[in-house]
Parts: C-alpha cells; structure tokens; sequence
C-alpha cells in the first residue's frame, strides 16, 4: 500500500509539472511562433525600400542612403518644375511623413510645414503627394525576407534662393 501511495503521488507529481507533455504539437508550434514574434523588433526593417539602381546587396546604411537620396533627388526634381514665390528670408524645413506598403507604393501620412507655407504655396501638399504617385518602382521594405509596411521622415529645406 506505501509503494501504491508513493507510486500514485509521483504519478500525480509528474503529471502536474510536464502538462506541456500532453500538449499538440500545434498548440506547441504556436506558442513558439508567438515567442518568436514577440522577440522581433518591427520598428526596424532588414532592408529599406529600394529604387531599381540601388543595389541590394549592400549593407543597411547604404540602402537607406540610396533610398533617401534617390526619394529627395525626385522630390528635388518635381518641385524645381513649379515656380514658388516665398519671402526672401523665409528659409524652412519641412518634413514629410509617409508609408511605403508592402507592395512599394508609397503614400503621404503627414506634412508638417510652418503656418506660412500654407499662405504663400497653398498648392504644396498636392504637389508632394503627387510626386510620390510619380515615383519610379520601388521594392517594398522587407523584414526576415517578407514584404513589410514601413514609415519614414524626410526633411525638404525650401529657401528663397
């Protein structure tokens, strides 16, 4: 009888500490899934959005140089083509905050500009997001190989030069 209760104790001992024993293995797939995905930082992509002449194969901090300087270079480009009329000391930056989804389309969340853009360009908004829509083809941000959405900040200097 001393070696039944101490057989069933054990028993119910064993059971009580490895319930993960009894578990599926996809409740245990899950969980592991759920770990890993907790332990990923989204804020901070493997790979920046790229233009087709920036090259892939280079480290994070060329892609995001190439990415940015090919992105202001077109900026650049479409607001030259407008004749804007500022206040010859009026020299501001403006930054502009948008999102390039999975797919590489990119579009405007938010122009934060000084109240007297809006007086003297009230057209700029539309010109930038526009420019955007006119933006040569873009891969996607990518994170552990998939497609991710990804939010950037660019500064454009507008001087009365």
């Amino acid at each position: 009888m001393g070696f039944m209760r101490k057989f069933f104790t054990i028993l119910l001992l064993c059971s009580c500490l490895s319930c993960d024993l009894f578990e599926s293995k996809e409740a245990k797939t899950q969980k592991l899934v759920n770990k890993e995905m907790q332990a990923i930082d989204w804020n901070d992509v493997d790979n920046y959005p790229l233009f087709e002449n920036c090259d892939e194969s280079t480290s994070k901090a060329f892609q995001k140089e190439c990415f940015e300087t090919e992105l202001l270079n077109h900026m650049a480009a479409t607001l030259n083509g407008y004749e804007f009329v500022i206040g010859p000391d009026m020299d501001t930056i403006v930054q502009v905050d948008f999102l390039v989804d999975q797919e590489g389309k990119m579009t405007v969340l938010n122009i934060a500009k000084d109240r007297t853009i809006n007086d003297f360009m009230p057209e700029f908004d539309g010109i930038i997001s526009q420019s955007l829509k006119n933006l040569p083809p873009l891969a996607p941000a990518l994170k552990r190989g998939i497609p991710v959405k990804a939010k950037f900040r660019i500064p454009i200097v507008l001087s009365a030069d």
